[in-house]
């Protein structure tokens, strides 16, 4: 699915709070630490988890989806753009970071902003080039540079946040994890690197994802996280959302 999906969210009655101002929620509770409501302008960026993309080739909500819902809950009023384009590349994002007029506005305007970003390159130079996996690694590292400070020169004061990868292949055999797992490490580590280097937030997701990774991916024949496996994703990025003062 190539097309980009676009919600805003705003029922919530907000006071006016300035693009970039730092915002505070508390992870448990779901609390907002002092009484005024703010806004917040949000937008997604990634691929098909951005997008949504379930286990059976259907679209639903997504992390994105959720951490909406929680800042609503929350007593935030959301505007929210979702630009999440399953089977974007590194090399995709980034032209959209650099060319496409609507992404551009969107980050201009926002005050946060979530990434997730890379796992296809690495997938298409299994599939195609298995034997030079470890270049699309560099790939990542460059357009991920590129994306990241693009950003900051459109919007000095936006708080990032960058999703690192669980593990898609849970349902394959010892051997073969064996090989693929290492990869998958390095992936994360490489937009870990990336996004400390800039200023930006790394979010881990491996660990939750592994306690329960068979029912939160289910079908052994598609990598894709349900909609509990993605709640858990959005909890893990909300953790990381107080952090940002």
């Amino acid at each position: 699915m190539k097309s980009i999906k676009k919600k805003v969210s705003g029922l919530l009655i907000a006071s006016t709070l300035v693009v970039g101002a730092p915002f505070s929620v508390q992870a448990k509770g779901n609390e907002v630490h002092n009484k005024e409501k703010h806004k917040i302008d949000y937008v997604a960026l990634g691929d098909s988890l951005a997008a949504g993309q379930t286990p059976y080739h259907q679209f639903d909500k997504s992390y994105a989806d959720y951490l909406v819902k929680r800042f609503e809950r929350s007593q935030y009023s959301v505007s929210y753009d979702n630009f999440g384009v399953s089977g974007y590349t590194s090399e995709n994002l980034k032209n959209d970071i650099l060319n496409n007029l609507e992404v551009r506005d969107g980050i201009k305007k926002a005050n946060l902003i979530t990434i997730d970003i890379g796992a296809n390159d690495l997938l298409a130079k299994l599939k195609t080039d298995p034997t030079h996996v470890k270049d699309s690694l560099i790939t990542v590292a460059n357009n991920l540079q590129v994306i990241l400070q693009t950003i900051d020169s459109l919007n000095p004061n936006v708080k990032v946040l960058v999703m690192g990868y669980y593990n898609p292949f849970p349902h394959y055999s010892q051997e073969q994890q064996a090989s693929l797992l290492p990869l998958l490490e390095a992936l994360n580590k490489t937009i870990e690197d990336r996004s400390i280097a800039n200023g930006d937030k790394y979010v881990s997701t491996a660990q939750t994802i592994e306690r329960n990774e068979d029912q939160y991916v289910p079908n052994p024949e598609d990598i894709h996280l349900n909609l509990i496996g993605y709640q858990v994703v959005a909890k893990e990025f909300w953790k990381n959302i107080d952090e940002l003062k």
